[in-house]
């Protein structure tokens, strides 16, 4: 089995998948053709000949392949297929492809397997792997496992699983390389030549005191390039990029993209290393953070398996749904009140689609651009003025040329020239009030502590449609009815 990606790898995933699906679809297919009650001795036969040529081409296929890839066709199955398939996958593989599967399939996965299964898929992973997985075990899994780790171990998995999810203590790796400054640097290559193997992403080696200290980093390039006999201390680095357990992942994933970092110490507070950050864990914070945000943004409360009972995804949805219709009972009543004036000017019912739509999507550039600025740091009570301030010079601008061209296209179709005139106002003053509600629903959601992301799409339709056909039907009642 290859760990290596390449573009060709990931072209290639799509087809492991339809593969996948082709000989599940022809085991399918030769179940039911056993179970007919007509099926001869010799066709019979055949037919178990098949299936097990079936069985064992899903079975290397999935051999060949990474934890990773299992795990991608595992989420884009069936709850039955993706059982059958999980059932042919071997065991030793069973702890990677649950920490790569997302938490809703992960469930289905755990709930499939018993006890013994579940203790050894456990077993094959690290401390820090298994801080990942221990809040979806079964508390009797928890217990038998703990007991089968060493002191060390099982302090190590405790004190991670005592950081929230947010934290970087709850992602740190124990297993890394330590090295004292008073050492020369051929007594160090020595010493690395007695691992097999040395962590995964090891990019330098942590250097500490005799009470475990962090002095500073020896970076490998500088290990090799200088002259053996050189100490660690004259060679090493001593401002190293450092966290606490305690920090925030999506800072440390900043850091880690800012500085260009494979790997990172984590300190405690007075100093002592207690174990490091690798760039893999950061690119899944960073994903995890994405997915978060999309599904915020249209205000969904979790992960949902795309395959999951139709109740259960419904439920994740219902919140918003019920907002929205609330929101949309209102904006009709915004146009109920203006009846009279629709029936006068029947143009308007089309043309405040138009204000609508165009505002809402300038809305949206609007709360994309503050949401990413809030999550870069990049907004702070020292600048939002300014913010603001160009915000609105954006949204004037935009009004006044795209809003003349809507009036003037407007006047051709219609032939009414006020129309055209309180139909560029309206776009004018639409997209500045679109543009005050893409910047204060992201700073409200800020303020009340949730993600900035959260149910933006929905408040910022409601308001842009409300206040839109209010603005539209308004300026028509006052300049064209009287």
């Amino acid at each position: 089995m290859t760990t290596e990606f390449n573009i060709e790898n990931a072209e290639n995933l799509q087809s492991y998948l339809q593969e996948v699906l082709d000989l599940l679809h022809r085991q399918s297919q030769t179940t039911d053709s056993l179970a007919k009650p007509d099926v001869s001795e010799s066709e019979q036969a055949i037919l178990l000949q098949t299936q097990s040529e079936t069985h064992q081409q899903l079975q290397q296929l999935l051999d060949d392949l990474h934890p990773a890839d299992i795990a991608h066709i595992l989420e884009a199955l069936p709850l039955k297929d993706r059982l059958a398939i999980w059932h042919l996958v071997s065991a030793d593989n069973d702890g990677d492809i649950l920490l790569e599967v997302s938490d809703a399939v992960r469930s289905t996965l755990i709930a499939d397997m018993d006890d013994e299964e579940l203790l050894a898929a456990a077993e094959t992973l690290d401390t820090d792997e298994l801080a990942d997985l221990a809040p979806d075990l079964p508390d009797d899994v928890m217990a038998d496992l703990l007991t089968t780790l060493d002191t060390q171990e099982r302090e190590r998995l405790q004190s991670a699983m005592s950081y929230d999810d947010d934290q970087v203590g709850s992602l740190m790796d124990y297993d890394m390389v330590s090295i004292r400054d008073d050492v020369t640097l051929e007594v160090v290559l020595r010493y690395l030549r007695r691992f097999e193997e040395l962590p995964t992403h090891t990019d330098k080696l942590f250097v500490i005191d005799h009470v475990g200290v962090l002095k500073g980093i020896l970076p490998l390039k500088r290990l090799l390039l200088n002259a053996p006999e050189k100490t660690v201390a004259e060679v090493m680095s001593d401002d190293p990029v450092t966290f606490f357990p305690s920090d925030e992942n999506a800072e440390a994933a900043k850091a880690f993209e800012r500085y260009d970092l494979i790997s990172a110490p984590v300190v405690d507070a007075s100093g002592k290393l207690c174990g490091r950050l690798t760039v893999d864990q950061m690119v899944d914070v960073i994903r995890e953070q994405s997915d978060s945000e999309a599904l915020n943004r249209a205000g969904l409360r979790e992960e949902e398996d795309m395959f999951a009972p139709p109740l259960k995804s419904a439920k994740n949805r219902w919140l918003w749904v019920a907002i929205n219709l609330c929101t949309a009972f209102i904006a009709s009543r915004v146009i109920g009140a203006f009846e009279g004036t629709i029936s006068h000017i029947v143009e308007l019912a089309g043309l405040a689609t138009i204000i609508s739509g165009i505002c809402g999507n300038t809305g949206t550039q609007t709360t994309t651009l503050m949401i990413r600025g809030l999550a870069l740091k990049q907004i702070s009570p020292h600048n939002v003025g300014k913010i603001f301030a160009k915000e609105i010079i954006i949204a004037i601008m935009t009004g006044v040329l795209w809003g003349g061209i809507t009036g003037f296209l407007a006047y051709l179709i219609y032939g009414k020239p006020a129309l055209g005139l309180v139909m560029a106002t309206a776009m004018l003053l639409n997209l500045v009030v679109a543009a005050l509600v893409g910047m204060l629903i992201p700073i409200t959601m800020q303020k009340l502590g949730r993600d900035p992301a959260f149910g933006s799409s929905v408040l910022l339709t409601f308001m842009t449609d409300s206040i839109g056909f209010f603005i539209l039907l308004g300026l028509a009642t006052v300049f064209l009815l009287h």
